[in-house]
């Protein structure tokens, strides 16, 4: 009876978040596409670069469990358009960014609006799921993923050529996202009685099929593999373009072709993922996502151009498929707690991922860019920590 009350709505509401996350991550994935544009008007150095990142991803992770938490308890239907208007407000303010100070702020008003979006768009994606979560969320995903992809391109086409200044018709972008995500809105407010929990008949939509203990060793498993996933992923998606331009000398617009067909690939990759992990079980598609990812990962540092090009395109294929699977696990372990989920595990993968780049700016500076993929390369080992994890496939059906 339960899933008969999302029919006709789900794909519909699925759709429209999809849209709207590959329009917010759009806008997101602009920054680190147009590094190497502010490294040289900025005159900035890679820790500087990192920073920025970190101050970026801080801004992104540290409100979402936060947010998550409160609209568990109440639900903001409008809080979308409203995290919307903060990375508008963000991405016109980097438009005229002069100092490495000013783009700081700028970043920092993007990644909250980020913050705002994530989690209860997250709890979306679930109730509009009809019960198959897997697949909700790996259309969710994967408009975000699609959306993170297409930076580089217009970055390519629109800020490069001409200037930073041209940042700001980035702004109509987010206009856009703000009139689908008031659609989505008013739907989320029509239908509010179907998230409210129930009293007498859907507690049980509520309780934990598994011991405390269990549930806080899986838990704690799923942080480190999204420690070790984001920190590798943050190698790639910020350090790639400047890795490519130091080892094979290629310019910034083939650099930047080279991040699209990298994040493309990811956006691919997520689709299969949360399907997948309806099918067989979500512990093995993480499983295999994330050590399957081990041998490429090893490789990549030591081949040509051709190489590097072709592994991080299967990088991205096989990294990709984890994320959808991670959530939706950690779902099932804890529901009821649908939003505190989704903004703890996506806040830790950009708070993880801003770390990191702070941190792996700083090797570059004292070492060098190739150094830094010598070393993320043994990352994707630490998936071997996923056989640990509880079987869930058993409990799908119920």
């Amino acid at each position: 009876m339960g899933n008969t009350k999302q029919t006709g709505t789900a794909f519909a509401m699925l759709t429209l978040l999809g849209i709207s996350h590959m329009l917010n991550d759009t806008l997101q994935s602009l920054i680190s596409a147009i590094y190497p544009l502010l490294k040289d008007s900025l005159l900035l150095n890679f820790t500087q670069i990192g920073l920025i990142t970190l101050v970026f991803q801080m801004a992104s992770s540290v409100f979402q469990p936060v947010i998550g938490w409160i609209t568990d308890k109440r639900p903001q239907p409008y809080s979308l358009p409203v995290g919307m208007s903060f990375t508008m407000g963000g991405i016109l303010f980097l438009a005229f960014a002069s100092g490495f100070a000013q783009v700081l702020i700028a970043v920092f008003f993007v990644g909250f609006g980020s913050s705002i979006f994530h989690p209860e768009a997250s709890r979306l994606a679930y109730l509009a799921s009809g019960g198959k979560h897997g697949l909700a969320q790996s259309i969710f995903q994967v408009g975000g993923n699609f959306g993170s992809s297409l930076g580089p391109l217009l970055a390519l086409w629109v800020i490069t050529p001409y200037g930073q200044q041209n940042i700001a018709w980035f702004s109509i972008v987010a206009f856009i996202c703000i009139g689908v995500m008031l659609v989505i809105s008013r739907w989320y407010k029509a239908n509010l009685y179907r998230i409210k929990p129930k009293a007498k008949d859907g507690d049980v939509l509520s309780v934990s099929p598994y011991p405390r203990k269990t549930i806080i060793m899986a838990i704690s498993i799923l942080l480190v593999l999204i420690f070790s996933k984001y920190i590798y992923m943050a190698s790639l998606s910020n350090f790639y373009m400047f890795y490519l331009i130091d080892k094979f000398g290629v310019d910034v617009h083939d650099a930047q072709l080279y991040l699209f067909a990298f994040l493309f690939a990811v956006a691919v990759g997520t689709v299969a993922g949360g399907p997948i992990g309806d099918r067989i079980g979500r512990k093995y598609v993480i499983w295999g996502s994330i050590l399957g990812t081990a041998p490429f990962a090893l490789a990549m540092p030591h081949v040509g151009l051709v190489g590097t090009c072709v592994l991080s395109i299967i990088i991205g294929l096989v990294l990709s498929s984890a994320f959808s699977a991670i959530l939706v696990y950690a779902q099932e372990l804890l529901p009821g707690k649908v939003g505190l989920i989704g903004g703890l595990f996506f806040g830790l993968a950009f708070g993880v991922a801003g770390i990191a780049s702070a941190a792996l700016g700083k090797v570059a500076d004292e070492t060098s860019i190739q150094h830094v993929y010598n070393i993320c390369a043994y990352l994707p080992l630490i998936g071997l920590v996923a056989a640990f994890l509880p079987n869930t496939k058993k409990h799908k059906a119920a």
